[in-house]
């Protein structure tokens, strides 16, 4: 495999980006603010194996919503070696770049889906609907973690990277 495809310092420019969670049956997508704070689930995306269609709804995606990059996970082993789906996962967004010309990073998938199976435990929902849930939960803790691994530094705090769900400063506001 090229080291470069899978470095996880591709680089994005600022703006939006969106994660993609690759199955060959569902797709789980999430999506963040341009300021990269919020990152925000959509509705998971089943593949129809018409290239043509998942282009243009890849294409549209990248349009409506602004989108500057990709994030796509990858599943590899708790050792750190390729799975059996690393090499389709890399095609994937190999296509994916060359569709949408945008830029793809690769974030590590490890465990994403037993903590999105976590975060949608007692919650009611009967087995389909989790499962539908549960790939877009996943792109979500994707994103999150490549947002949490790419924080740009605030001006004028010295250039200390900051926590990516803390608020700036108040003027004004009390300390403590």
């Amino acid at each position: 495999m090229n080291g470069n495809r899978r470095s996880t310092s591709v680089p994005i420019p600022s703006g939006r980006v969106a994660a993609v969670d690759y199955g060959r049956k569902r797709m789980g997508i999430a999506i963040c603010d341009a300021e990269r704070i919020i990152a925000s689930p959509w509705p998971m995306r089943q593949p129809t194996g018409d290239e043509k269609a998942e282009a243009a709804f890849f294409k549209r995606l990248v349009a409506e919503e602004s989108i500057v990059g990709f994030v796509v996970g990858l599943p590899i082993h708790a050792d750190g070696s390729d799975s059996k789906m690393s090499v389709e996962v890399e095609r994937f967004a190999v296509w994916l770049g060359e569709t949408t010309a945008r830029p793809v990073a690769f974030q590590d998938e490890r465990y994403t889906s037993v903590e999105a199976a976590g975060m949608l435990a007692g919650l009611g929902l009967s087995r389909g609907k989790k499962k539908a849930r549960a790939d877009s939960i996943a792109a979500h803790i994707i994103l999150t973690a490549w947002m949490e691994a790419h924080v740009s530094p605030r001006p004028g705090d010295g250039g200390a990277p900051h926590e990516p769900h803390e608020p700036p400063p108040r003027p004004g506001a009390l300390n403590g």
